[in-house]
Protein backbone atom coordinates (compact mmCIF):
# COMPACT_ATOMS: atom_id res chain seq x y z
CA UNK A 1 0.00 0.00 0.00
CA UNK A 2 1.11 3.56 -0.71
CA UNK A 3 -0.26 7.01 0.05
CA UNK A 4 -0.57 9.66 -2.64
CA UNK A 5 -0.76 13.00 -0.84
CA UNK A 6 -2.17 16.12 -2.46
CA UNK A 7 -1.67 19.36 -0.53
CA UNK A 8 -3.83 22.25 -1.73
CA UNK A 9 -3.74 25.96 -0.96
CA UNK A 10 -7.14 27.53 -1.59
CA UNK A 11 -7.97 31.23 -1.53
CA UNK A 12 -10.65 32.05 1.01
CA UNK A 13 -13.28 33.43 -1.45
CA UNK A 14 -13.59 30.04 -3.20
CA UNK A 15 -12.88 27.75 -0.24
CA UNK A 16 -16.46 26.55 0.38
CA UNK A 17 -17.05 25.90 -3.31
CA UNK A 18 -13.67 24.16 -3.61
CA UNK A 19 -14.39 21.87 -0.67
CA UNK A 20 -17.66 20.77 -2.24
CA UNK A 21 -15.91 20.15 -5.55
CA UNK A 22 -13.08 18.25 -3.82
CA UNK A 23 -15.50 15.78 -2.20
CA UNK A 24 -16.97 14.89 -5.60
CA UNK A 25 -13.49 14.84 -7.17
CA UNK A 26 -12.16 12.44 -4.52
CA UNK A 27 -15.21 10.20 -4.94
CA UNK A 28 -14.54 10.06 -8.69
CA UNK A 29 -10.91 9.13 -8.09
CA UNK A 30 -11.94 6.37 -5.69
CA UNK A 31 -13.84 4.72 -8.54
CA UNK A 32 -10.55 4.17 -10.40
CA UNK A 33 -8.73 0.83 -10.23
CA UNK A 34 -6.22 0.55 -7.40
CA UNK A 35 -7.62 3.28 -5.14
CA UNK A 36 -8.65 1.98 -1.71
CA UNK A 37 -9.57 5.04 0.35
CA UNK A 38 -9.24 8.80 0.66
CA UNK A 39 -9.04 11.05 3.72
CA UNK A 40 -9.42 14.81 3.48
CA UNK A 41 -7.84 17.00 6.14
CA UNK A 42 -7.90 20.73 6.76
CA UNK A 43 -4.53 22.19 7.76
CA UNK A 44 -4.68 24.04 11.06
CA UNK A 45 -1.82 26.48 10.68
CA UNK A 46 -2.79 30.15 10.65
CA UNK A 47 -4.61 31.48 7.62
CA UNK A 48 -1.92 33.37 5.69
CA UNK A 49 -2.92 35.99 3.13
CA UNK A 50 -6.45 34.65 2.79
CA UNK A 51 -5.27 31.13 1.94
CA UNK A 52 -6.55 27.95 3.59
CA UNK A 53 -5.06 24.50 3.26
CA UNK A 54 -6.48 21.09 2.50
CA UNK A 55 -4.59 17.80 2.32
CA UNK A 56 -5.90 14.61 0.73
CA UNK A 57 -4.38 11.19 1.44
CA UNK A 58 -5.33 8.69 -1.22
CA UNK A 59 -4.47 5.08 -0.36
CA UNK A 60 -3.59 2.86 -3.30
CA UNK A 61 -2.77 -0.82 -3.58
CA UNK A 62 0.68 -0.18 -5.05
CA UNK A 63 2.91 2.12 -7.09
CA UNK A 64 1.73 0.52 -10.36
CA UNK A 65 -1.82 1.68 -9.60
CA UNK A 66 -0.53 5.20 -8.97
CA UNK A 67 1.43 5.18 -12.22
CA UNK A 68 -1.69 4.09 -14.15
CA UNK A 69 -3.59 6.96 -12.56
CA UNK A 70 -0.85 9.45 -13.42
CA UNK A 71 -0.61 8.22 -17.01
CA UNK A 72 -4.26 7.66 -17.83
CA UNK A 73 -6.43 9.87 -15.60
CA UNK A 74 -4.52 12.62 -13.78
CA UNK A 75 -4.27 15.12 -16.67
CA UNK A 76 -8.04 15.14 -17.25
CA UNK A 77 -8.95 15.23 -13.57
CA UNK A 78 -6.44 17.96 -12.73
CA UNK A 79 -7.61 20.06 -15.68
CA UNK A 80 -11.14 20.08 -14.27
CA UNK A 81 -9.92 21.79 -11.11
CA UNK A 82 -7.80 24.28 -13.03
CA UNK A 83 -10.71 25.12 -15.34
CA UNK A 84 -13.04 25.72 -12.39
CA UNK A 85 -10.73 27.51 -9.97
CA UNK A 86 -7.77 28.81 -11.99
CA UNK A 87 -5.01 30.07 -9.74
CA UNK A 88 -7.34 30.34 -6.72
CA UNK A 89 -6.21 26.82 -5.79
CA UNK A 90 -2.71 25.39 -6.16
CA UNK A 91 -1.63 21.85 -5.41
CA UNK A 92 1.57 20.01 -4.64
CA UNK A 93 1.87 16.25 -4.52
CA UNK A 94 4.05 13.59 -2.96
CA UNK A 95 4.10 9.82 -2.59
CA UNK A 96 4.52 8.08 0.77
CA UNK A 97 5.56 4.44 1.02
CA UNK A 98 5.85 2.25 4.10
CA UNK A 99 9.22 2.55 5.81
CA UNK A 100 11.11 -0.71 5.38
CA UNK A 101 11.09 -2.75 8.55
CA UNK A 102 8.56 -0.60 10.41
CA UNK A 103 5.50 -2.49 11.62
CA UNK A 104 3.17 0.56 11.42
CA UNK A 105 0.03 -1.54 10.81
CA UNK A 106 0.90 -3.62 13.85
CA UNK A 107 1.49 -0.51 15.97
CA UNK A 108 -1.90 0.91 15.01
CA UNK A 109 -3.60 -2.39 15.78
CA UNK A 110 -1.95 -2.68 19.19
CA UNK A 111 -2.76 0.93 20.07
CA UNK A 112 -6.39 0.43 19.09
CA UNK A 113 -6.63 -2.79 21.13
CA UNK A 114 -5.12 -1.07 24.16
CA UNK A 115 -7.64 1.76 23.88
CA UNK A 116 -10.51 -0.74 23.49
CA UNK A 117 -9.32 -2.66 26.57
CA UNK A 118 -9.09 0.56 28.59
CA UNK A 119 -12.60 1.58 27.52
CA UNK A 120 -14.00 -1.83 28.48
CA UNK A 121 -12.71 -1.52 32.06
Amino acid sequence: MIVYEVSIDVREPVFTEYRAWLLAHAAEILELPGFLAAEIFERREPNANGVRGLVVHYRLVDEAALQRYLDEHAPRLREDGVRRFGDAATASRRVLVPAAGWPHATIATHARRAADNDAAR
